[in-house]
């Protein structure tokens, strides 16, 4: 009898040891929805590249807690039908247990009812205020927000006592919320917007704007909006002799607009990520060390500059991996440790989300940056 109850015993925690054995090697899904290809590739492409360069390093590494981690990506050409198809995709199919992307605005706001009727996490990779204010349960983002960029930009002009200014923005999702802030932030800093006007995304020539730019009294031109269309305006200012200041938003953050721009791009001030002047940071600086590792490992993996925007799906990754590191391996519990994480310092900022904070940066995850001689300076 007693023979037969070890016996028992013994396979049953053979059994078990086993099914544990199984659990532990199960991979936690991971999903992503990137713009790798279309307008918004300059977006997706880091993006994507660096979600999987990371993930790959964490499972080298041995995964987290057990646990490797699979990446699985969708590209939706920056089109808000195709996110919702595969943000669709993401949670019924392959029952991912978080999503991080998609790139852009637009995509994002359309996934959003989506993520939050099925209760997945949410980690978007785009810059407008709308999609965490007013906060959402389950979405969180990286990307600083526009109201953030905005305020550092007009801090800067109220220094150099500039009052009068023209904007120009794109009609899409991005440029709509940077144009809000624009317009509400503008009295708090003593700026009056003395021309205000539009692009399309897909707008090849911007002379009629910027020739009634150039007949105002605006002492700076704010432009606001993601390539090509920002190059196309420095261009055409080039053209048309236009002797204002360009300012232009962090949606161009990224050495793609040098090379668009060319010669253009001279002189102009915005605002963006430390990850583009990492090596003219203070030792201080408690970003350094995660902006630098992120540059060599970008280097070496692509034979290229990580940029702003990979930096949005770097923390994306890594803010998931800290809360699977806490024990949160489903859902609900990664949404949980996400909104209890304080003081992250990663590529896009030092990060506290709360309850009431799905952002969870301040204006100082922003640096102003001057193209000189097609290469990035601090502006002091």
């Amino acid at each position: 009898m007693q023979n037969n109850f070890l016996r028992t015993l013994l396979i049953f925690l053979l059994i078990a040891l086993s099914a544990g054995t199984v659990m532990a090697a199960q991979p936690l899904k991971i999903g992503a929805l990137f713009a790798i290809t279309g307008q918004a590739s300059f977006l997706g492409e880091p993006e994507r590249n660096t979600a999987q360069m990371v993930v790959d390093e964490i499972n080298k590494a041995g995964g987290v807690k057990g646990h490797m981690l699979e990446l699985v990506v969708y590209d939706t050409q920056g089109d808000a039908t195709k996110a919702v198809q595969a943000a669709t995709r993401l949670i019924k199919e392959d029952k991912v247990v978080a999503i991080i992307g998609p790139s852009t605005t637009g995509d994002t706001m359309a996934v959003i009812p989506i993520i939050e009727k099925a209760q997945i996490p949410l980690i978007s990779c785009a810059a407008g205020i709308k999609i965490t204010e007013p906060v959402k349960k389950w979405v969180f983002k990286t990307a600083q927000n526009d109201s953030l960029a905005v305020a550092r930009i007009y801090e800067y002009l109220k220094k150099q006592k500039t009052k009068r200014i023209a904007i120009l923005t794109v009609s899409d999702s991005f440029g709509s919320s940077g144009r809000e802030q624009l317009k509400a932030q503008a009295a708090g800093f003593g700026i009056q917007i003395v021309n205000d006007d539009t692009y399309g995304p897909k707008d090849t020539d911007m002379t009629p704007q910027l020739t009634k730019i150039r007949g105002s009294q605006a002492q700076a031109l704010i432009c606001w909006g993601t390539n090509p269309g920002p190059a196309v305006i420095a261009r055409n200012a080039k053209q048309l002799g236009l002797k204002l200041p360009l300012y232009m938003s962090h949606g161009v953050s990224s050495k793609k607009f040098i090379v668009l721009a060319g010669d253009t791009s001279e002189g102009i001030i915005l605002p963006s990520g430390k990850v583009l002047v990492a090596d003219l940071l203070p030792n201080s600086d408690k970003q350094k060390k995660s902006l630098l590792s992120f540059i060599k490992d970008y280097q070496n993996h692509y034979r290229a500059e990580g940029d702003h925007f990979g930096g949005h799906a770097w923390d994306a990754v890594m803010l998931i991996k800290g809360t699977i590191e806490r024990g949160a391996y489903t859902p609900a519990a990664i949404r949980d440790q996400l909104e209890k994480t304080r003081h992250y310092a990663g590529i896009g900022g030092i990060f506290s989300y709360s309850p009431v904070d799905h952002s969870g940066l301040t204006k100082d995850a922003f640096v102003l940056v001057e193209i000189k001689k097609k290469d990035w300076v601090l502006v002091k």
